[in-house]
């Protein structure tokens, strides 16, 4: 059985009029009969009574009718779900989210990205930057959302968003009071950081920088999420440096003190395997980077 021969079908069975049929489909007449025997046979099973004055269905030729036009209205929409795939318009999206993506940059990118693309389903998974690298690689994820710098075997990064580190402390800490700090007032004090083995690179370029100061932090505690970082400094423990975003946990207990302007930037960049071909994951990135610029820049 073949479409073409389905689409021949249905046109007869439409008008019950070989005539007009064949003008609508543009065959000619014998070829319209041609491909309705050839169906015939396919199916050991006639459809048509036809003679001089009429044509009419058979009961199995009832039931066709019926079928065939499920069958052509499925292989019309999957045709064009083909074609809106191919234009990332349709599909499954797999994204990995830290924290801060979450809470600033995905929801405008989700937002206008169903608008477009309405038939498009997105998998999100929040997962840290470390795991996010791992999952590209191994095609566990289309795309990452991931904390910088980053070097990676096969990932392609898109920088999309730039803030100021910033110092948190608790509100009964002596830095509070302190209007205007310079690195080297850190010294000596107790410090909670970001795990290195969730985002290597970044809490590598953290201690960097207190390192390019000559001060030797004093870590009395670690986290892997930024919440818990604050919320440790709220209860006490110690003080920590933090991109300007974790403003947004708003957690009470916690002064914020702006840190010198000529530091490195915290940054977020959107990563994907080299080899992954995907347009719903081309069109992602080139939305993403329309919404946010090439670099979104806070504070």
């Amino acid at each position: 059985m073949e479409i073409r021969h389905l689409r021949s079908f249905l046109a007869v069975a439409e008008h019950l009029h070989f005539g007009r049929a064949a003008q609508e489909i543009h065959l000619s007449q014998p070829a319209l009969s041609v491909q309705i025997r050839a169906l015939e046979d396919a199916i050991r099973t006639p459809l048509f009574v036809r003679n001089r004055r009429r044509t009419l269905l058979t009961p199995a030729g009832e039931l066709l009718r019926e079928d065939a036009r499920d069958i052509l209205a499925r292989v019309e929409v999957a045709g064009l779900r083909a074609q809106r795939a191919d234009r990332g318009h349709v599909g499954i999206i797999r994204i990995g989210i830290i924290s801060t993506a979450a809470a600033l940059l995905l929801p405008p990118v989700l937002l206008r990205f169903r608008q477009l693309y309405p038939e498009v389903v997105f998998d999100l998974e929040n997962i840290l930057t470390a795991k996010q690298i791992t999952h590209l690689q191994e095609r566990r994820l289309d795309i990452g959302f991931v904390r910088m710098p980053i070097v990676a075997d096969g990932i392609d990064l898109t920088l999309i968003h730039e803030e100021p580190f910033i110092l948190i402390v608790p509100a009964s800490h002596p830095l509070a009071k302190k209007a205007h700090l310079r690195l080297k007032d850190l010294e000596g004090a107790d410090m909670v950081l970001y795990t290195r083995n969730k985002a290597p690179s970044f809490r590598d370029q953290i201690v960097g920088m207190l390192d390019r100061a000559h001060i030797k932090p004093n870590i009395i505690q670690e986290a892997g999420e930024m919440y818990t970082l604050v919320s440790l400094v709220a209860a006490g423990l110690g003080i920590s440096i933090l991109p300007k975003s974790v403003e947004l946990y708003r957690i009470p207990g916690v002064v914020i003190r702006a840190l010198p302007s000529r530091l490195p930037h915290a940054q977020i960049a959107l990563a994907a395997h080299r080899d992954n071909s995907s347009p719903f994951v081309r069109t992602f990135i080139e939305l993403a980077k329309s919404i946010h610029g090439r670099v979104n820049r806070r504070g």
